[in-house]
């Protein structure tokens, strides 16, 4: 039977539903995704291919082959839905890069191989920017790039796993299990993490001239 889409059944109701053929159901799984899947696009898209990559491309690579694969996944479910979506979006696009790039695309530390295998390290450098905000007056750009310099050097100091666990917990926005999942950690270990790395990065944000204290999502 068709999904009604005046129905709000969750990721497991759905998953089973297009599973059996409801694209209705395939396609509301996907829309619910996509918000999130975009932010992680635009958090580990290397900056040299901004302007000349579209992020809504990339999802729709990862949705077709998604699409493709669906009732296989469906028969065994290791890891939620949006998991399993971000990591087919993370595997398209390290293919953008290494299309792009070439050799660069492989530099040190571009790349993590941690939880679900290679992906597109969220940078020190996209994750200060993000920290900062973009809004800044031309007569601010100095201070700024000394405050985005600092926040770098910060971030560079971090464990790479809790530099990791930042950017997914509050730039991509994914729950603590979501987080634990995609990782391949405890749960009880990525809530620590995310706590020990937001401490110190608002530490350092308040020593910053001006007093900056708030996280920019």
């Amino acid at each position: 039977m068709a999904m009604s889409m005046r129905d709000h059944p969750d990721d497991t109701s759905l998953l089973r539903l297009a599973a059996r053929g409801d694209q209705a159901a395939w396609g509301a799984l996907l829309a619910r995704s996509r918000d999130r899947l975009k932010r992680m696009v635009a958090l580990r898209l290397d900056r040299r291919l901004q302007g000349r990559v579209d992020a809504s491309d990339i999802i729709q690579e990862a949705h077709l082959e998604a699409t493709a694969r669906l009732r296989e996944y469906a028969r065994n479910p290791a890891m939620p839905v949006f998991v399993w979506l971000r990591f087919l979006v993370g595997q398209q696009l390290l293919t953008v890069h290494r299309r792009h790039l070439g050799a660069q695309a492989r530099d040190v530390g571009r790349e993590i191989s941690i939880g679900q295998g290679a992906l597109p390290e969220a940078t020190s450098a996209s994750l200060a920017a993000r920290l900062l905000g973009r809004n800044t007056r031309a007569s601010e750009a100095l201070a700024r790039a000394e405050r985005k310099l600092r926040l770098e050097e910060a971030l560079n100091r971090m464990d790479p796993l809790d530099r990791e666990v930042l950017a997914l917990r509050h730039f991509e926005q994914l729950s603590n299990a979501e987080t634990a999942a995609v990782l391949g950690i405890h749960e009880s270990a990525a809530s620590k993490r995310y706590l020990r790395a937001l401490k110190r990065i608002k530490e350092v944000l308040a020593q910053m001239p001006g007093g900056l204290k708030e996280l920019q999502p």
